[in-house]
């Protein structure tokens, strides 16, 4: 039995040494278009900011090495340009060997996705950033220049952004949308853009690059045009799946370009597989394909097209899309759906912030971090999760994720039993805090109130501080239809007849938790209270997203 397989990176791989493992006598080929084979593409950004010093390091295994430990027979250099499914053969270019046919009882293709350039005049001079030559290309017109732009303020873009300025240069992110990393909410990611600008990268939002010259790029935004210096340009903006080659072969193809496969990753065409960026998820939301182009996945189903050509028919679960990104610093972090994306669905949802800190106030160097909940009004389903801060932010995310592939409900995130010691989290650790949270929204208790609802609110309602004068003068939630209130929680029994008795009150807190108890007590006496979701944190980082929305570039 031979196995052939496209694409020598992290789906490929993984797919050949899992085959091997599970059939000595297999004939496993992979071809490789490029020079290097199994390479830490995910590393890429940090050698080029010398966080990774040693170019080898990324450079994790070689031909030689893969044919002495898994007698693979992986041929670089060479690009599969055509498939003939009738014949079960591949046409093959190679550097060394010419044009050639090879044979199949089984292929897989695994190509990866290819960055997606910018449709401008001058896009020839932007550098994109998939491969070890990318990052070579990148590392030597960086030593000659001082000043670069980075289109695209997704995970890549970001990662590519911190590193250039790590090595001295004069950076500036320009992104289309109205914030930086859409995979968050708007008042989640704004704590990212601030970061950026904090440390020095200038930051343009709702801005678009329209032309590239020498030595600047040409942007638009709103109805302003002008230039920003850029001797090197980087193309951040996305992939696309590579199946120029699926396609050509008469194989289906579906959101974006992705191959369709099923839950084995087989394709359309009879023994032909998919897998890693280039093939379609499912989706656990939707059911329905969707591109999902991350590492993690990629591995998880080499192994997974390994096991179906071996016989072992373990289904590919669908995927909720888990990612993590670091920046100057501050970690972020997002599972499942957002609350945009739900909205846009049309799908209901309740809403849950919270801004604990991520180990024991009381012991040294704990940080706060801000997290997000989505989940389904009527089951409790959890629907997703975000998460920004200095640290323990990819745990918590982590600990949600799983919640949600073991069909966890959001209430029930309060008995989870969690590693706990000062140092590492909270006795009620932030997860479970959002559990709290997620059970009195869903038995009642505490009606909520999110940032943005505040705004369009058309009764007016009555707003109250219920923290101390002293933060009430740091910042406090503004509306345009009343003075602000401020009746310090410990006070508020004693003075709630100040209060109006009609009407509703929503009040609100620093994070959320005094405004719980303030609303508790307001409702038991007869007031008609809600509790401002997150607390004026959440509301202070939700106007900050609606003026990057609403403006144009940096604030």
């Amino acid at each position: 039995m031979k196995t052939v397989i496209v694409g020598a990176v992290a789906a490929g791989m993984s797919a050949a040494t899992r085959l091997r493992r599970l059939d000595e006598g297999h004939e496993i080929v992979v071809f490789e278009a490029g020079e290097h084979v199994s390479f830490a593409n995910c590393g890429l950004p940090y050698y080029l900011g010398g966080v990774i010093d040693e170019r080898a390091s990324l450079l994790l295994q070689t031909p030689q090495s893969l044919r002495d430990r898994f007698n693979l027979d992986v041929r670089v250099n060479s690009r599969v340009v055509s498939i003939d499914p009738d014949a079960c053969t591949v046409t093959v270019v190679s550097a060394t060997h010419g044009q050639y046919v090879e044979s199949y009882d089984h292929l897989v293709l695994a190509p990866g996705a290819r960055p997606i350039a910018p449709q401008v005049p001058g896009a020839e001079r932007a550098l994109a950033l998939r491969d070890v030559a990318d990052v070579d290309r990148l590392d030597a017109a960086v030593s000659n220049a001082t000043t670069a732009v980075v289109i695209g303020a997704g995970f890549v873009g970001l990662e590519v952004a911190e590193n250039l300025h790590r090595r001295g240069m004069d950076v500036t992110i320009v992104e289309l949308a109205p914030q930086v990393l859409s995979a968050l909410d708007p008042e989640m990611a704004v704590r990212v853009h601030d970061r950026l600008e904090a440390t020095g990268v200038r930051v343009l939002v709702n801005s678009q690059v329209t032309a590239i010259s020498e030595a600047a790029v040409t942007v638009r935004a709103g109805g302003s045009t002008f230039e920003v210096p850029a001797q090197v340009v980087v193309a951040a903006i996305g992939v696309t799946p590579d199946a120029a080659l699926a396609t050509t072969a008469g194989i289906a193809t579906g959101p974006r370009g992705a191959i369709l496969v099923d839950d084995h990753l087989r394709t359309s065409v009879d023994r032909i597989y998919a897998v890693g960026d280039v093939a379609a998820k499912r989706d656990a939301f939707s059911d329905e394909p969707a591109l999902i182009p991350l590492a993690n996945l990629a591995n998880r189903h080499g192994r997974r097209v390994a096991d179906a050509i071996a016989g072992r028919r373990t289904p590919v679960p669908p995927s909720i899309g888990t990612a993590v990104v670091g920046v100057f610093g501050l970690t972020a972090a997002v599972t499942g759906r957002t609350e945009r994306r739900l909205a846009a669905e049309g799908r209901a949802h309740r809403v849950i912030h919270a801004h604990p800190l991520d180990h024991a106030g009381y012991y040294p160097g704990a940080s706060q971090m801000a997290l997000k909940l989505l989940v389904d009004p009527q089951t409790d389903q959890i629907l997703g999760a975000q998460g920004v801060g200095e640290a323990g932010v990819d745990k918590r995310i982590d600990v949600i994720a799983t919640a949600m592939a073991g069909g966890l409900t959001a209430s029930s995130l309060v008995d989870l039993e969690l590693a706990y010691a000062p140092a590492y989290g909270s006795a009620k650790d932030p997860v479970n805090m959002l559990g709290y949270v997620a059970d009195n929204g869903a038995s009642g208790d505490t009606p909520t109130l999110q940032w943005h609802e505040l705004a369009r609110a058309t009764d007016a309602p009555f707003v109250l501080d219920v923290r101390s004068h002293a933060e009430h003068a740091r910042g406090t939630v503004e509306v345009e239809w009343q003075e602000p209130c401020v009746i310090p929680l410990d006070e508020l029994r004693a003075r709630h007849g100040e209060l109006p008795r009609t009407g509703r009150i929503v009040v609100h807190c620093q994070v959320g938790q005094r405004g719980h108890s303030a609303t508790r007590l307001l409702r038991q006496l007869g007031y008609d209270a809600v509790n401002l979701d997150g607390g004026w944190l959440t509301w202070r980082d939700g106007a900050r997203s609606s003026l990057l929305h609403d403006e144009n570039g940096s604030i």
